[in-house]
């Protein structure tokens, strides 16, 4: 049987990676990062290896001894965890030896071209999960009045700036003030410190980077996201269709309606 690698972070999309993988006839060969990775993705694997951060030839190891050609990375890797935690192994020194920036781009690209070189190509998660792409229109909560569309568009110019710095991915805005831009403290915290600061009523902002690779660091939002927003008050939460990752979307979209929170794709 045909194998596909898997480079698994945090989250939920591992877990529907590896599910949509099967569905297709393929074993699932995956390596986890300690401390990020969900333990349970191993009975929905065939083979799992463990590793800290930096590990690229341990990683690269696993996929040519299970004879690995493709693979794919699904999940985040929390970037303070990154930054305190890595085990750079001679791989990673490889890497970044090359390197001219460390924004989250050029070192990702820079890793697949390494794993490419060695015989495993990187693919996008989502050819094989189009169907968790985020769809266009208003997908949940109430319509959105004058002033959210407004701070959405606000929001939208913002994080297109935010994203050709190669920062984030996040915008909070409220009555058209910017109240939080995404750093390394990831989407959660962002929305905590903009929530707080707006004293509810927020309207949170996802959208790719427009230097975008499509194979890795797509924004993605779940059951999780909408948590907080509830914990600080905000109430819309905007993403870009085809290009936002939407983890369980039924429990997204019923959790959104309860706690009237708006929910829309735009394009």
């Amino acid at each position: 049987m045909e194998r596909i690698g898997l480079i698994a972070g945090n989250g939920r999309l591992p877990f529907l990676f590896a599910r949509a993988a099967r569905a297709r006839g393929l074993e699932v060969v995956a390596v986890a990062h300690r401390g990020e990775t969900d333990p349970a993705l191993a009975s929905e694997v065939t083979l799992l290896t463990w590793v800290r951060v930096g590990q690229v030839d341990r990683i690269q190891k696993a996929f040519r001894e299970a004879g690995v050609k493709q693979a794919a990375m699904a999940g985040g890797i929390g970037r303070v965890r990154a930054l305190a935690e890595a085990r750079p192994d001679l791989g990673a020194v490889r890497i970044i030896s090359k390197l001219r920036s460390f924004r989250d781009d050029s070192l990702l690209r820079a890793v697949a071209a390494d794993f490419e070189a060695r015989g495993v190509t990187i693919i996008a998660p989502t050819d094989f999960l189009g169907e968790v792409l985020c769809p266009e229109g208003h997908l949940a909560g109430p319509k959105l009045h004058p002033a959210q569309e407004k701070d959405v568009v606000l929001g939208r110019e913002v994080a297109v700036l935010l994203g050709q710095a190669d920062v984030g991915q996040t915008v909070v805005v409220h009555n058209g003030h910017v109240l939080a831009l995404e750093a390394v403290e990831g989407t959660d915290e962002t929305i905590r410190r903009g929530g707080k600061l707006g004293g509810g009523g927020a309207v949170v902002v996802k959208r790719c980077k427009p230097q975008q690779d499509l194979r890795f660091d797509l924004p993605a939002v779940g059951p999780r996201t909408l948590d907080v927003m509830k914990e600080v008050g905000a109430k819309v939460l905007a993403l870009e269709v085809g290009r936002t990752v939407l983890l369980d979307a039924p429990a997204l979209f019923a959790g959104a309606e309860s706690a009237g929170i708006t929910i829309v794709g735009v394009p």
